[in-house]
């Protein structure tokens, strides 16, 4: 499984490295959302695990400039986020074409979890 993870804390991108490649997973991790959108668009994903709160490039627009390019790939996308969402604001997410929306703090078990579903669906 080939993943990208878009995350601007260097901790939290470092603590998901040490998780995907215990399980031997093939994954980038990219701490800017420009950058993401230009792998997404140019590279094969099996998931992307995207952040939304991000400095100059917010999940948003990284969502919305997918769309717009390669919107085949916006169901590839699982959101892992602290960002405070109301219920409406997932949906419309959700109706955008993404996979999920997971809340931060997340578990090792929760992350694994949701990554098997992944490989499953």
């Amino acid at each position: 499984m080939k993943i990208l993870h878009v995350e601007d804390v260097p901790e939290i991108s470092q603590i998901f490295a040490d998780i995907l490649s215990t399980k031997n997973y093939d994954f980038d991790s990219v701490s800017d959302g420009r950058a993401g959108l230009e792998l997404a668009v140019y590279k094969e994903y099996d998931l992307i695990l995207l952040d939304m709160c991000m400095p100059k490039y917010s999940g948003v627009d990284f969502l919305l400039d997918l769309k717009h390019r390669r919107p085949t790939m916006l169901s590839k996308v699982v959101i892992v986020s602290a960002l405070e969402m109301s219920t409406m604001q997932e949906q419309e997410l959700l109706n955008l074409g993404i996979r999920a929306v997971m809340r931060k703090p997340i578990s090792v078990q929760g992350l694994l979890s949701q990554i098997e579903q992944e490989i499953a669906f």
